[in-house]
């Protein structure tokens, strides 16, 4: 990245970009940082083991095996839990740590957290204030925020008391809740946003392609995308923005060929640290989100969508790094 590029970070999205693909797609390059998936404090203090169990790049100063910092991100309601918890997590070495007032999940709602506390400004003033207060001083304390729970009415309200609660960056999702991940992203209320704060802010949402972000950037007045599913989908997506930042435009893409290492590695982690119940599901999941970017995901995902048995899977993968067609799936 050169030094006028804006930052491009990636998305924490539970169930789906965990620290096994932070580990894939940062080695694909283009990230300058990552979130973690939200870890839910309800009341209690968490012992360091739930902390390494979301985030095991604690284990590496913080950061991705490939040198990419992971911002830990905090969800809950309770100034005080809160603060506890960030204190704990901040002796573990992350980069930061972030704090989750826009999940839609309705069990997270249904008890005040995530985008449920969009309602209610001063709650999350006093939420990242209590935090800010909690950890040293060093280290950065961010906010994600949607743009409202059944509408934009309070976005202003809340983005300054994230900021008058100390938080020094603002990533905007550019949805209410209710909107959920429905299309499309409003970017053209993040200006008013930016307008109304001091501090950095981030455009997340719909972001899919190159024409994607330039037009974010531009609708948005943000430079600094946060990517998510569609980064997921084309894991190249960082790399085309970087290209055209660095004045590159014409930068061929990532090919399909470059993938099958990342797919391996994508599996191999997820046989060594996910429930084997899941297993199969993940590597499903990403190949049914790269079907967006690449024609040739189509076939591989058509042969694994009937597989369950993990060695037949393995056999799979090793067969797409080699380049083989891969191997039959059974009959129905």
């Amino acid at each position: 990245m050169s030094a006028s590029a804006p930052p491009l970070l990636l998305a924490p999205m539970e169930g789906l970009l965990d620290f096994v693909l932070r580990d894939v797609l940062t080695r694909v390059g283009g990230v300058d940082r990552c979130v973690s998936e939200f870890i839910r404090i309800t009341g209690s203090l968490l012992p360091d083991k739930v902390f390494l169990r979301y985030i095991p790049e604690l284990h590496n100063g913080g950061r991705t095996l490939s040198g990419v910092p992971v911002r830990a991100q905090l969800l809950g309601s309770d100034p005080v839990s809160m603060a506890e918890n960030a204190a704990r997590l901040a002796e573990l070495g992350p980069e930061g740590i972030d704090l989750n007032f826009g999940c839609p999940a309705k069990t997270v709602n249904r008890h005040g957290g995530g985008a449920a506390l969009l309602r209610e400004p001063e709650r999350i003033a006093a939420v990242v204030a209590a935090v800010r207060r909690a950890v040293p001083a060093r280290l950065p304390v961010s906010a994600k925020m949607r743009l409202g729970y059944d509408d934009a009415r309070l976005a202003l309200d809340c983005a300054q008391a994230m900021q008058d609660g100390g938080a020094c960056e603002l990533v905007v999702h550019a949805r209410t809740k209710a909107d959920g991940y429905r299309p499309p992203a409003y970017w053209e209320q993040i200006p008013a946003i930016c307008a109304a704060v001091r501090i950095p802010v981030v455009a997340n949402g719909e972001i899919w392609t190159v024409a994607d972000a330039l037009r974010c950037r531009a609708v948005s007045g943000c430079g600094a995308l946060m990517l998510g599913r569609g980064i997921v989908a084309d894991p190249g997506l960082a790399l085309a923005i970087r290209a055209v930042d660095a004045g590159r435009p014409d930068a061929p893409p990532l090919p399909w060929e470059a993938l099958p290492p990342h797919i391996a590695r994508f599996w191999r982690l997820v046989c060594e640290d996910l429930d084997p119940r899941q297993r199969a599901g993940r590597l499903k999941q990403w190949l049914n989100l790269l079907r967006r970017r690449y024609p040739q995901a189509e076939a591989a995902f058509q042969q694994v969508r009937v597989l369950t048995d993990q060695r037949t899977i393995t056999e799979w993968v090793e067969s797409l790094t080699r380049g083989d067609r891969g191997p039959a799936a059974p009959a129905a």
